[in-house]
């Protein structure tokens, strides 16, 4: 990165990956201008965020919230729909397309910023596991796309200079969530409130739920795979109790490489958006205490945690399955933190719509999208018949 200004347009900037984003902006203005900002429907954090950053032009992709933000903005460009977006990532004035929002509205968005050849820093785990196939092939540069997520920017960190034929093997670190410890009769008690609990990080409810089931960690492998161009007998999934380190990667000669740091999302944001520099970012993360300092790893108990397992499976198939998970994993939280079911029926929802799909894979992006709407819709049949 050069002294130059790196002007950004952040996807899901009022969510908790914008803000680490947003974090590095504040403490380094003079390497990031923030040129666009792109939420849902959060007016009156988008309105502190433009007065703050005074960015060329905003988004809500809900109509009433940009309706409602023009008003109160009347001279500043404020869009809306999925062409805006598609025009706001491919910009002259963006050098930098960061997707830190969930779901997948922003993939063709991502395309676009791809195929413009702009810089991605990606924390859209959907975007990858749903479209790898129309997604990855846009990829231009090596350092292009760069992964957000603490454990694939860890991956990609170690990396760097190397050549992938000689990666044996991966392996993306989980703290194990809040129940790492419970029975299988405790977990059946377990309620939204305590799924909330996450020992280390701050993160929306999905997220949060995915990785009290330690699917989280699942759908990360997939990712992982994609990304990186591994199979899926080279990803695995690892308990480290309080994330210290993010990633380790066993090259095919026997050394290992890995990332270890103090567990802030900021961290990884600041790696992405700055490389090849790296940025101090002692004024807003703790640095990593050595003395002492305790490491730990052990394997997840997939009988305990059979979400895992599911997305291990759909790894090994590919196919449709990725989209089908995405789909059902999100009706099935859904259901659970509306009390529809029980935490342990989140996995018992998602297999039953996995083993019930007899279809082809998909060809397309448009038949991916709706083999996906498939699994919600069928998802949310089988939730009806377990309600409590």
């Amino acid at each position: 990165m050069t002294n130059n200004l790196s002007r950004l347009a952040i996807i899901g900037a009022t969510g908790s990956v914008g803000k680490s984003v947003l974090d590095i902006c504040r403490t380094y203005p003079e390497k990031f201008k923030v040129a666009f900002l792109v939420a849902h429907q959060n007016i009156k954090k988008m309105s502190s965020l433009i007065n703050e950053f005074h960015p060329v032009g905003v988004a809500l992709t809900d109509h009433e919230a940009a309706h409602s933000l023009r008003e109160l903005h009347p001279d500043l460009p404020i869009y809306e729909s999925e062409e805006d977006l598609e025009y706001i990532v491919t910009h002259p004035d963006v050098d930098h397309v960061v997707f830190a929002s969930s779901g997948t509205d922003a993939i063709r968005s991502l395309q676009k910023a791809l195929d413009a050849d702009k810089n991605v820093s990606l924390a859209n785990k959907e975007s990858i596991v749903v479209a790898a196939p129309w997604v990855m092939p846009l990829v231009k540069r090596r350092d292009q796309l760069r992964p957000l997520d603490s454990e694939h920017n860890a991956i990609w960190q170690c990396l760097i200079g190397e050549n992938v034929r000689n990666v044996k093997e991966i392996f993306l670190t989980a703290s194990g969530g809040p129940f790492r410890t419970y029975t299988r009769e405790k977990l059946s008690y377990v309620t939204p409130e305590m799924a909330l609990s996450h020992p280390v990080w701050n993160m929306g409810y999905k997220v949060t739920v995915d990785s009290a089931t330690l699917m989280n960690k699942g759908i990360e492998i997939i990712e992982a795979m994609y990304l990186f161009n591994l199979d899926n007998t080279q990803v695995h999934a690892i308990i480290c109790p309080g994330s210290i380190v993010h990633g380790i990667v066993h090259f095919s000669d026997g050394t290992v490489k890995m990332v270890a740091s103090t567990p802030d999302m900021r961290m990884a944001a600041a790696t992405a958006l700055a490389y090849p520099e790296r940025l101090p970012t002692m004024p807003l993360v703790a640095p990593l205490a050595f003395d002492p300092l305790s490491i730990s790893f052990y394997s997840p108990d997939e009988s305990l945690f059979p979400s895992l397992a599911l997305a291990k499976e759909v790894a090994c198939k590919k196919g449709p399955f990725p989209a089908i998970l995405v789909g059902a994993d999100e009706i099935a939280v859904d259901a659970f933190m509306k009390k529809k079911i029980n935490f342990t029926q989140i996995p018992v929802v998602i297999e039953k719509v996995l083993s019930s799909y007899n279809g082809k894979a998909p060809e397309t992006l448009e038949e991916s999208l709706q083999i996906l709407q498939w699994g919600k819709v069928t998802a949310q049949s089988i939730v009806r018949t377990l309600e409590k």
